[in-house]
């Protein structure tokens, strides 16, 4: 099983899911105690933890999608949303909070993977099951684990800008490196697996910056000082972990004057980024089927959640995160640029001609084959 495989009996309608979940309350304003609550006061709870909303995805997809799912397998089912804003104090009491209001699963993405740990240990001794969701929390016995490969993530990123200098005639060029939070264990292995390509093709890391908390404002000021530091003339691409960190590092080359700009890479197939790549601004982003990984996730978390065992199809491999060997579901990640845009994230519903295609971006997406359905 993997997202490419997958994803287009999984994520259809997936733009229509969500907008009917946001419109019946489940936005970002709803308090956690009335989210997802369809049940009596015995039905079992599940909390949801997601630690950010700066990445679009969580709060747009993860979420509701979630949410909807959980309502089909177990419509008596109590879900306990938290989202903790980029704030790994917060996520703990968040989540002492949910197990006091007596949560049987907590499917927890960290702001923090490390300090996550001693959410997992709180869990463990309250008897309180976990699910590790996206970020895996390191040295942690934690009873599942969902994500993408992501060392292959920073690989295909580092490729598709390798491959697009070389083919811009400059296979030696000076890039930049706009890396992610050094506090998320993702963060870690898409850095590794773009070094593990970067650092053998002949390119030039001119300048590199880890970006605290994933924040675009401060991904711009690390541009600004790259650009201060190296010449704007002499920069000819940017590896950014995210859509957040590029939009931050264009910012910044448009205030220099950039234009056109150099190459520049993404991830999470953001609206803004879509837009950006038919535009010609970003070069490509990473897409990753959120709908298999969010709606697995809460089948197992019912699973758990009536003391059952992770079901067998439910992962394809384990990963060990020097705490335990975690049974895990892990998808392959699929690159996504002007030329394949229509095939992948609007065939799959991930973004909507609605959404993307909006007057200013019109012109760029009749100009790659998007039209209204």
């Amino acid at each position: 099983m993997n997202a490419v495989s997958t994803r287009r009996l999984q994520v259809a309608g997936t733009a229509l899911v969500v907008a009917s979940l946001l419109a019946a309350g489940c936005s970002s304003g709803a308090t956690a105690s009335k989210q997802g609550e369809h049940g009596s006061s015995g039905a079992s709870k599940i909390a949801l933890l997601l630690p950010e909303s700066k990445t679009t995805r969580y709060e747009a997809h993860d979420r509701p999608l979630f949410a909807h799912e959980l309502s089909k397998v177990c419509p008596s089912c109590k879900l306990l949303y938290s989202n903790a804003d980029q704030d790994s104090a917060k996520q703990q009491q968040q989540a002492e909070a949910a197990i006091t209001n007596g949560a049987r699963v907590l499917v927890l993405d960290p702001v923090d993977g490390e300090a996550a740990a001693a959410i997992v240990n709180k869990a463990n001794s309250a008897g309180v099951k976990v699910l590790d969701y996206e970020r895996l929390i390191p040295n942690a016995k934690v009873d599942w684990y969902v994500s993408y490969d992501n060392l292959t993530v920073g690989k295909m990123q580092a490729t598709a800008l390798v491959q697009k200098m070389t083919s811009a005639g400059k296979p030696n060029g000076t890039i930049i490196m706009i890396n992610g939070s050094p506090a998320d264990n993702n963060a870690r292995l898409f850095k590794q697996g773009a070094h593990s390509v970067l650092d053998a093709s002949g390119l030039k890391i001119g300048a590199e910056y880890d970006t605290p908390d994933w924040s675009p404002d401060a991904a711009q000021q690390e541009v600004q000082q790259a650009i201060t530091r190296i010449g704007a003339g002499k920069i000819d691409g940017v590896y950014a972990a995210n859509d957040g960190t590029a939009g931050g590092a264009i910012a910044a080359m448009k205030q220099a004057g950039m234009s056109p700009l150099p190459p520049l890479t993404g991830q999470d197939a953001e609206i803004a980024a879509i837009q950006r790549i038919l535009a010609g601004q970003q070069f490509m982003t990473i897409y990753k089927a959120i709908a298999p990984e969010a709606t697995l996730s809460a089948d197992v978390a019912y699973a758990l959640a009536q003391g059952k065992p992770v079901p067998a199809n439910a992962f394809n491999q384990t990963v060990a995160n020097g705490g335990a060997d975690v049974p895990s579901m892990i998808y392959k990640p699929t690159v996504v640029t002007v030329d394949n845009a229509r095939s992948t994230v609007f065939a799959d519903s991930f973004v909507t001609y609605a959404q993307v295609c909006t007057a200013q971006y019109a012109a760029a997406c009749a100009k790659a084959g998007i039209v209204s359905q």
